[in-house]
């Protein structure tokens, strides 16, 4: 079963150039041409979605806040924006990866393999184990450190899963509430660090070892 793409760009010229390069590469491609489609476009379960961060009613990085709750594929936002405040503001919204316009459509191309396959391999992945005896089973959604168990409250493996899944990449509070508590919960965004202090401690106490780094005035990072 092909691979579905969700092209939004307000640009014609831009939408068909890429159809055209996804479709010959085997993609199922879906497009959009401003944010109300897009919206509409993204309740159809794309496997990644290249999403223009200037459209024309909704701009891109609302649209990734709004989605980012009922959506987990990769989003890459495409972009002239070349300031670091934009990468920021975007990485903060919810994106995966920061394409800024023009761009060479092979590297385009390689980028969506790489994040499908990283995809694929999360999806398949039932175990890990990183460094310090530290183990975690996925599948029985159980942490270990030297064989021992570390007992951890729901949402603090919902967070070990979502930051050790993504190994190196930052997160700040308002993504990792978003992607464990959900985009429509009631509540604040500030129990995030209370919940990373109580993993830390837990952690620490069986390992002697953080692997929850803060990356200060961005987010939080895991590290093996």
């Amino acid at each position: 079963m092909p691979e579905k793409i969700l092209i939004a760009d307000d640009e014609n010229d831009i939408v068909r150039l890429l159809q055209d390069y996804f479709e010959i590469n085997g993609y199922e491609v879906l497009t959009a041409h401003n944010g109300a489609e897009t919206l509409r476009q993204a309740e159809r379960g794309p496997d990644i979605i290249l999403l223009d961060v200037n459209m024309p009613d909704i701009d891109g990085f609302s649209i990734c806040t709004r989605i980012r709750g009922h959506v987990s594929c990769p989003i890459l936002f495409l972009t002239a924006r070349v300031e670091d405040a934009d990468r920021i503001h975007g990485f903060r919204a919810g994106g995966d990866d920061y394409i800024v316009k023009p761009f060479s459509i092979d590297v385009l191309g390689a980028r969506v393999a790489a994040h499908l396959r990283r995809e694929e391999r999360s999806r398949q992945k039932t175990s890990a184990k990183f460094s310090g005896d530290l183990a975690i089973d996925y599948a029985q959604r159980c942490v270990t450190c030297q064989g021992e168990p570390v007992p951890l409250a729901k949402k603090e493996f919902d967070i070990v899963e979502f930051l050790s899944m993504n190994a190196g990449q930052v997160f700040d509070k308002e993504r990792i509430y978003e992607r464990v508590w959900g985009y429509d919960s009631m509540g604040d965004s500030s129990v995030v660090a209370e919940h990373i202090r109580r993993i830390r401690a837990k952690l620490g106490a069986a390992c002697r070892q953080n692997h929850i780094e803060t990356v200060w005035g961005v987010g939080y990072k895991w590290v093996n």
